[in-house]
């Protein structure tokens, strides 16, 4: 850590005593996890609380996380399920059930290494996708009447089908740029135990409706995606949310 990361996250800590209290990073080697540092570091203040649904995790990262045992103990503590567990997702949560906040000191004050022996490997991704679902439903999709999800490739479909069957319904329609998918009209539910298959009409971005859940991954089309969502003048965590 840098020398001077206590003092400014407990100044930080003293003006946010319900937060958990995060800072900028920067990595060794520098080329580990280029995405993953790029967003922790420029998530604006907002986005800390609207990106919390993302594969990414924690929008600050848990070796930089600064509180009060008091708060710390009033969350709850972490899991010690041990391996395989994301005690760092979880606590997160739980803190975010209890009203917590985000906070990130806007200084680089932990030098991050990466390996491939670090305990965050041993955590499968299916075990987290499952938290993260619960968790959205739990916290946007139970409180929707309606919603489109923003991908109608592979990852679009696996949240539909990962959903409950409450929530499939609500989904009006998926969306997309590929105009295969668009000329296909549909997606057919076809694990279903329905009859008919459930059909759910998939369309052109421009032509579908808000609010988002959006299944396509930031950062990964030379901008392309990020300029489509410009288009449409959303407000994020409103009219959408990142899911991917």
């Amino acid at each position: 850590m840098m020398p001077q990361r206590i003092r400014l996250q407990w100044e930080a800590a003293i003006q946010h005593p319900k937060s958990i209290i995060g800072s900028q990073i920067k990595r060794e080697p520098v080329e580990a996890t280029e995405r993953y540092t790029r967003w922790i570091n420029n998530l604006t203040h907002e986005q800390l609380l609207t990106q919390i649904f993302t594969s990414h995790g924690p929008t600050v990262i848990m070796p930089t996380w600064f509180c009060s045992r008091e708060w710390f103990c009033h969350v709850g503590r972490f899991d010690e399920g041990g391996k395989g567990v994301p005690e760092d997702l979880l606590f997160f949560y739980e803190h975010l059930r209890k009203d917590g906040g985000v906070f990130r000191v806007d200084q680089c004050l932990l030098l991050y290494r990466y390996h491939p022996q670090a305990a965050t490997h041993s955590v499968l991704e299916e075990t987290i996708w499952r938290y993260r679902v619960s968790f959205l439903e739990e916290r946007l999709l139970s409180h929707w009447t309606c919603f489109t999800i923003w991908n109608a490739g592979k990852q679009g479909r696996k949240l539909f089908r990962s959903l409950s069957q409450a929530n499939q319904k609500k989904v009006v329609a998926f969306c997309d740029v590929d105009k295969n998918k668009i000329m296909k009209g549909f997606y057919t539910y076809e694990d279903s135990k329905e009859i008919p298959k459930p059909k759910i009409p998939i369309l052109h971005f421009r032509d579908a409706s808000s609010p988002f859940i959006i299944c396509v991954k930031l950062d990964l089309t030379s901008g392309q995606f990020e300029e489509n969502l410009n288009l449409l003048e959303l407000k994020e965590g409103v009219d959408y949310y990142h899911f991917n």
